[in-house]
């Protein structure tokens, strides 16, 4: 007896032993197969960037009357940049965009929705539990008539292991795309930044017209009267009182259409902040906000400052993982899965070990006909990823043109604002010297209203010309980026962090 027992001991030992090794390597392969990742090594697609901006070389330079780059300590604007041009009201406006404007909430939205898609990725690396208690009453006809209540609390769990990395890039790409969908957002707000700044200039700029328009109402109104007066002592004809009154009456028709896109970019502006048109207003003002030297950097830094890049550069990571998702298809599904519960026909003593039962399995699931199913949906894979990267090189190209653009616009724009000015400044003497000679009787009053006409073409044309370099230095700022670089962020306060 006593050897059988020993026989006994060492047989359970031996079991033991093997039931060890056996679960090791179980254990060891699971960590191998869960190491497995068919997604290719990403790495940001390359792009070809220029050491400076071509505006920027010094040929340029020349006749641009002052007219240069901002050097200060720090080459990057940030955070609130519409800051730089120092107008109060602006500022005000702009701090509501991020608040009320609706395009803004809606892209918000997007991103919270696309973070939730993570959420529901990442549940897949884990079980599924289900619950499903029941109590039936039946009667059955081979029992007599007798009628039996049975009382059941099963338990059921199933997962499904991620041996070959396709639930890991699913996961991989879902961050991506919310990641994507927050620059998306970020991007969605400095446009609207961008145009409120350019209509809160232009509605301005119309300001300062209406400024030069009632000016000149009131001088061509005095050149009536004094035209009448020359008309009532014989020296003036018909014909110089007729002019007069159709260029006084061309002046105040010019003044009164302002009115319509001052109020159209006062709707626009109100539209922009989230507030009815109907109740919002800005009080007339001229124009007085000058253009800045607004700092920018290197064109490789535009990869990190634009938020439009990192979207498509996340699109990009994207579709590299989901070559791996696709990838992983190839490969049988394994699926482990148990339940257990009790079942009674009374509640009496219900959760005792004779009313127990349980079971343990795994199943394992392998494709071996589809027709070139998984095969196309690689290759597509493979295409959608080529074509990320086209557009992520596509919007790179754009975001250089973008720059040079308001680069070139705003060289040019100090020409020839230069220019204007001195034309403003001719036409005025033009204009003095018309009226004394009319006022001699030397010339007709066809010069006066020539001169008069001129002057107020040039300094609206003046004044169009500052709006339109205010307009670029905003849409500079937009090219660049705005405040927003993901580049001077530490990794736990990266503006992508927060959905990885």
């Amino acid at each position: 007896m006593i050897e059988q027992m020993k026989h006994s001991m060492k047989f359970l030992i031996s079991l033991s032993e093997t039931s060890a090794r056996m679960t090791a390597v179980a254990v060891a392969c699971l960590v191998l197969f869960a190491g497995c990742n068919f997604a290719p090594k990403y790495a940001n697609p390359s792009i070809e960037t220029a050491g400076a901006f071509k505006e920027l070389t010094p040929a340029q330079f020349k006749d641009t009357d002052g007219w240069k780059t901002a050097e200060p300590k720090d080459d990057a604007i940030r955070g609130k940049w519409w800051e730089i041009f120092g107008d109060t009201n602006l500022n005000a406006l702009e701090e509501q965009v991020a608040i009320s404007n609706q395009t803004v909430a809606a892209a918000f939205a997007n991103f919270l929705s696309a973070r939730a898609v993570v959420k529901q990725a990442r549940s897949q690396f884990f079980p599924t539990v289900t619950a499903d208690p029941s109590v039936i009453r039946s009667r059955q006809p081979l029992s007599k008539g007798s009628i039996a209540t049975v009382y059941s609390l099963p338990l059921d769990a199933s997962w499904e292991p991620d041996f070959w990395g396709g639930i890991r890039n699913s996961v991989k790409a879902s961050s991506f795309e919310a990641q994507a969908t927050l620059a998306d957002l970020e991007n969605t707000r400095l446009a609207i930044q961008a145009e409120l700044a350019a209509d809160y200039f232009q509605l301005h700029s119309m300001d300062s017209q209406k400024l030069l328009l009632d000016a000149a109402v009131r001088a061509y109104d005095e050149s009536l009267r004094l035209t009448q007066v020359l008309h009532d002592t014989g020296i003036a004809s018909d014909q110089d009182v007729a002019q007069a009154e159709t260029q006084l009456n061309i002046a105040r028709a010019q003044a009164s259409d302002l009115g319509i896109l001052r109020s159209q970019l006062e709707h626009a502006i109100a539209m922009l902040i989230g507030k009815p048109a109907s109740a919002f207003s800005i009080a007339p003002e001229p124009m007085d906000t000058n253009a800045v030297a607004i700092p920018f950097g290197i064109p490789s830094q535009l990869l990190e400052r634009r938020p439009d890049i990192a979207a498509t550069e996340r699109r990009v990571a994207e579709a590299n993982a989901r070559i791996g998702v696709a990838r992983a298809a190839y490969f049988p599904t394994v699926t482990l899965s148990g339940s257990g519960g009790y079942q009674s026909l009374s509640l009496a003593n219900f959760t005792s070990a004779p009313n127990l039962a349980w079971s343990v399995g795994a199943s394992l699931a392998q494709t071996l006909f589809d027709a070139g199913k998984r095969k196309a949906v690689t290759e597509q894979a493979w295409a959608a990823y080529q074509a990320s990267v086209a557009n992520y090189r596509q919007t790179v190209l754009a975001a250089f043109q973008d720059v040079e653009d308001n680069l070139s616009a705003l060289r040019i724009l100090s020409q020839e604002i230069r220019q204007q000015d001195v034309a403003v400044t001719s036409s005025q003497r033009y204009l003095n010297l018309a009226s004394d000679r009319y006022k001699l009787g030397i010339d007709s009053y066809l010069n006066v209203i020539i001169a008069q006409t001129t002057l107020l073409n040039n300094q609206r044309t003046a004044v169009n010309l500052r709006m339109e370099q205010m307009t670029a230095s905003v849409q500079l700022i937009k090219a660049l980026g705005g405040g927003w670089d993901v580049s001077h962020k530490k990794d736990s306060d990266h503006p992508l962090s927060t959905v990885l």
